[in-house]
């Protein structure tokens, strides 16, 4: 019971607004005032590919071009993560992640980033546009565009370090290239 309602009320955080709740050692902790902007950690938030935030004067946001897309089925889904081994690629601890339906060639993207600093990017050409991973048809790509290793076949991810890139106060542009098992 007291792990549902733990989850009832940590899923009910978006609407408490003010409150932050944290869970810890098997208690709850209450707070009345929120934690400075720069201490908050935000994640899996999905937001629009809005280009207009990308515009001359705008930033902190990163303009993303994705170059060699295959076809023009299904999504491409960019998630963007701080650039530290404890977000990098797991589950959830992306700060945010856009759609877009895909179109063979390039497509764009611009991504706002909570400030200058750093950051790494993966992006997921999903053809069948089911948001299900088929490593035989879905391409993929990284910011930097690193190698990347396979073991047994399976594709293994580069760490961290390959994947930096610095955004500053404006709009940083970077290129990240798809890739394709076939």
């Amino acid at each position: 019971m007291f792990v549902m309602m733990t989850k009832s009320l940590l899923d009910s955080r978006a609407v408490i607004g003010g409150l932050v709740l944290a869970a810890g050692a098997g208690a709850l902790a209450l707070s009345a005032a929120p934690a400075p902007a720069t201490a908050q950690q935000q994640y899996a938030n999905l937001i629009p590919n809005d280009m207009s935030n990308c515009a001359p004067g705008k930033g902190p946001a990163v303009r993303v071009t994705v170059t060699g897309v295959k076809s023009g089925s299904g999504n491409l889904i960019l998630r963007h993560y701080h650039a530290r081994s404890s977000d990098w690629m797991k589950s959830k601890r992306y700060i945010a992640k856009l759609h877009s339906p895909a179109r063979k060639g390039n497509v764009s993207f611009c991504v706002p980033v909570p400030q200058a600093g750093n950051y790494a990017m993966t992006v997921q050409h999903n053809v069948d546009g089911s948001f299900k991973t088929s490593l035989s048809n879905d391409g993929a790509g990284m910011s930097n565009n690193p190698d990347v290793k396979t073991f047994v076949g399976i594709p293994r991810p580069p760490g961290v370090d390959k994947t930096t890139f610095k955004a500053g106060e404006g709009v940083t542009r970077i290129s990240i290239q798809m890739r394709y098992m076939d």
